[in-house]
């Protein structure tokens, strides 16, 4: 019987997965150590404890060591693809842990430089708060004075008084100093524009002085104008740069509220130019010119023939026009002719001609120009729209006058953009180039 004991607690060691056989051994054990040694069961006991916990682990390790090397024998795949997936397995695993503990440690110490900050700014706020306040302030004068160097655009000086017995605003235009450089080679062909505020019912402007940033123009203008009236209007003055072939630059310009000023006493002063933007031109409309030269007879041929979209000029939305045809040299009229009225209309037609005797040898140094005019039966002749051609035109009015002269005896016609009287008085008036 002890033999068979021995056997079963064999057994059980070696198999010590399998429950079953533990249940069935430990009656059989018991029973026979009852009945053949009553004695002896303490010894037993104590034997059965000792080697229980000495075998028992080792055994369970390498049990499942050897089931795992079993299965392992008994897979389909070779052992280097198995090698090959745990190296696989292993890599992605460490990869994972790497990417855990770096975000772990990231979320920890930004925590922490945050806290530091916070307590840095808490500690100096005031100081902070200070040092903010003075730098911003630094910052802003610097930008304003950084946009006032670059705005500098020149100044000018001018000349304000008030007749009261002809009830005349005198606006004097004297001189500019440092205007900015508006043409390639670094300077300017400045001219000033004046006129008043809302209604610019009249505009007048200076001559143009060539190449010139310090310009002197000691020119006066007069605007009629109640000195009731005169509290609500704003005097203009830009400052534009002329070119011969393309639209005028404005340089800068300069406001006077009128009811800023006191006209008890002339007054004359500098201002700094600010930047302005150029008024949008207002559409005046067009009218179509067609010039015959003959050089052997010395005879020049201006035809009127229509013209469109004329400004309204009547409280009907209508106007009255005629055309003035000026030839001039050296700002001398030489002879002057004008079409008849066309009543109640924007879109004339006229087609009349006018002849004027040009020798051969001046006819470079002559000017046609040309106004359109809205017809009054009880007050002055509205000018409508200006356009010349001849010596010192640009753009079209040049165009159009070289086209005469390199085709001798034939005809040319040309639509030409009306523009306002001022501003043709002043390039009629300009030196060319």
């Amino acid at each position: 019987m002890r033999l068979v004991s021995t056997g079963v607690r064999a057994q059980r060691a070696a198999e010590p997965s399998e429950p079953e056989a533990e249940e069935t051994t430990e009656p059989v054990h018991h029973e026979h150590s009852h009945s053949e040694h009553p004695h002896s069961e303490h010894p037993h006991s104590e034997h059965h404890e000792h080697s229980h916990p000495e075998h028992h682990p080792g055994h369970d390790y390498n049990h499942m060591k050897e089931k795992f090397m079993n299965e392992i024998t008994h897979l389909p795949i070779p052992m280097w693809a198995v090698a090959a997936i745990v190296v696989l397995v292993l890599v992605l695993v460490a990869c994972c842990i790497f990417c855990f503990f770096k975000k772990c440690f990231a979320k920890k110490k930004k925590p922490k430089k945050v806290r530091e900050r916070k307590a840095g700014r808490v500690r100096k706020n005031k100081d902070a708060e200070g040092e903010a306040g003075e730098k911003e302030g630094e910052v802003k004068k610097e930008g304003e004075e950084q946009e006032k160097e670059q705005e500098k655009l020149g100044k000018l000086e001018f000349s304000l008084d008030y007749n009261f017995t002809d009830t005349q605003l005198i606006v004097g235009i004297l001189q500019a100093q440092d205007l900015a450089a508006m043409d390639m080679g670094g300077t300017s062909d400045p001219y000033v524009k004046v006129f008043l505020l809302p209604d610019k019912k009249k505009k007048y402007e200076t001559k143009v002085q060539r190449k010139n940033l310090c310009p002197v123009f000691n020119e006066t203008f007069l605007f009629k104008i109640p000195y009731a009236e005169l509290g609500g209007k704003t005097l203009v003055m830009q400052v534009y740069d002329f070119d011969r072939f393309s639209k005028h630059d404005i340089i800068g310009e300069i406001k006077i509220p009128m009811n800023s000023v006191d006209l008890g006493q002339p007054m004359q002063q500098w201002r700094d130019v600010e930047s302005g933007e150029k008024e949008e031109q207002e559409m005046l409309g067009d009218v179509c010119i067609s010039l015959r030269y003959v050089p052997t007879a010395g005879k020049l041929t201006v035809n009127i023939m229509e013209a469109k979209n004329l400004k309204k000029m009547d409280v009907g939305g209508l106007s009255d026009p005629f055309v003035k045809i000026v030839l001039q040299q050296n700002g001398k009229r030489i002879k002057k002719k004008k079409t008849t009225v066309k009543k109640n209309t924007l879109n004339p037609y006229f087609n009349e001609s006018f002849s004027f005797e040009v020798p051969f040898e001046q006819i470079q140094k002559v000017q046609v120009v040309i106004t359109v005019y809205d017809y009054d039966k009880l007050g002055s002749n509205d000018p409508i729209g200006k356009t010349f051609m001849g010596y010192g035109a640009t753009g079209v009015g040049l165009r159009h006058w070289s086209e005469m002269l390199a085709n001798p005896r034939r005809p040319v016609a040309q639509w030409h953009t009306l523009l306002h009287e001022e501003e043709v008085d002043a390039l009629v008036k300009a030196k060319p180039r």
